[in-house]
């Protein structure tokens, strides 16, 4: 397979992730408040450098992709400067059923028709499926994507929260690479790290994160996305509470954002980027002050020792 580079040269290493658009979780229309707040963290994001856009048809239910939609039909030409990603395949709970997951070929093609009419795009540029089915039939997965794909509907796949066996088993059925996992990984949930550190070892099984995962990922060039990257603001003073490990490592980032002239985002976000496995972060917040913010991380490098400060400082107690 090839880097997720030749695919997307004007990707950078982070993605802004748009689930806080739109309002909220419910069927009320966005606000003209909540619309205008959006324009606004969309137009900090564009101007901060932010090209690679994340989406999901559940995000808001559908609003946030609307919103999107609508900030580019105001903005001729943007569209062809950005690349669009969005996500299907969790459906709500509803009169019929209780909340699962569908990869049925008519659900995905559904799925797909309503984030391009939400958007107004002709095309995504990936379309990844957002989490693991247990009643997938991978021949018919890779059929309609296939179908997609041959339709320029979407130009790339991938997946989200997909262990390795599960990623391999659709790729054997896939005629096209599938060339994205985005996974929960942040200096908080830091499993993805505790799996190897803790190899053989009995608390080893309380760090599961699909053993292999990463290194699947890598091996196979397939480009590792990093959800909740920011840990909801723990570390950078967007939340008070937490463990004292979590308030000891809050100062440390304070500490060492100092030390690189960065704001606390960087660091947390430079911790992931400083990882062999290229990750690429998705930035989750409408604050257009953290938008910039986490653009820092761009320019900063943590060194071995640093980092490993922070690993040890957030898991609460020394390596073995």
């Amino acid at each position: 397979m090839q880097p997720i580079s030749d695919y997307f040269p004007s990707a950078d290493a982070l993605v802004f992730g748009c689930m806080g658009l739109g309002g909220g979780w419910n069927e009320t229309d966005t606000s003209a408040e909540q619309r205008q707040k959006n324009y606004q963290a969309l137009d900090a994001a564009i101007d901060a450098g932010y090209r690679f856009f994340d989406h999901a048809d559940i995000y808001t239910r559908g609003k946030a992709e609307q919103v999107f939609g609508d900030y580019l039909q105001q903005h001729a030409g943007l569209r062809d400067k950005l690349l669009l990603q969005s996500k299907c395949a969790i459906r709500f709970a509803d009169a019929e059923s209780v909340g699962r997951y569908d990869f049925s070929a008519s659900y995905i093609r559904q799925s797909v028709e309503g984030s391009l009419r939400r958007l107004q795009t002709d095309y995504l540029d990936l379309l990844l499926l957002h989490r693991p089915d247990p009643l997938m039939r991978v021949d018919e997965v890779a059929a309609v994507l296939d179908e997609l794909k041959q339709q320029g509907k979407v130009r790339h796949f991938g997946v989200s929260n997909f262990g390795w066996p599960q990623l391999q088993l659709l790729q054997h059925a896939c005629p096209m690479p599938l060339v994205v996992n985005q996974l929960q990984m942040s200096l908080k949930q830091h499993q993805w790290l505790e799996q190897n550190v803790l190899t053989g070892m009995a608390e080893g099984a309380a760090s599961f994160f699909s053993y292999g995962t990463v290194e699947y990922c890598l091996q196979h060039k397939v480009q590792i996305q990093s959800w909740g990257s920011l840990a909801q603001g723990l570390y950078s003073g967007g939340r008070e509470q937490g463990t004292e490990a979590d308030k000891a490592t809050a100062v440390l980032v304070q500490q060492l954002a100092a030390s690189y002239q960065c704001s606390s985002e960087a660091i947390v976000l430079a911790f992931l980027l400083r990882h062999p496995a290229g990750i690429q972060p998705v930035i989750g917040t409408t604050s257009a002050q953290r938008i910039r913010a986490c653009r820092e991380a761009l320019h900063i490098e943590l060194s071995r020792e640093h980092w490993y400060q922070l690993y040890v400082s957030a898991r609460g107690q020394a390596l073995p």
